[in-house]
């Protein structure tokens, strides 16, 4: 169980900004949070099928760089979001 100050992931809905494909792909390019922060997508790593691991949700997982880090964002049709991190 978390302690106080611990850091925990949360399912966080963000909005996405993306390149649908003629060959029906689809390219993240911007993540956009509710508070208006954005994130450039700077590159995709992998893309796949997969459930988070903190919120046991399943959908498309896509491997993300922006800038120097590397995270994870889902797809949950119709919706995106992120394992945001938060404190206890």
């Amino acid at each position: 169980m978390p302690k106080r100050g611990d850091e925990i992931r949360v399912k966080t809905y963000v909005e996405v900004v993306a390149l649908h494909k003629g060959d029906g792909s689809c390219e993240p390019l911007l993540i956009i949070y509710k508070d208006g922060r954005c994130f450039k997508i700077d590159r995709v790593l992998d893309v796949r099928r997969a459930s988070s691991y903190y919120t046991g949700s399943v959908g498309v997982r896509y491997h993300v760089q922006i800038g120097p880090k590397r995270t994870f964002l889902y797809h949950e049709k119709p919706r995106w979001f992120v394992e945001a991190v938060s404190k206890v």
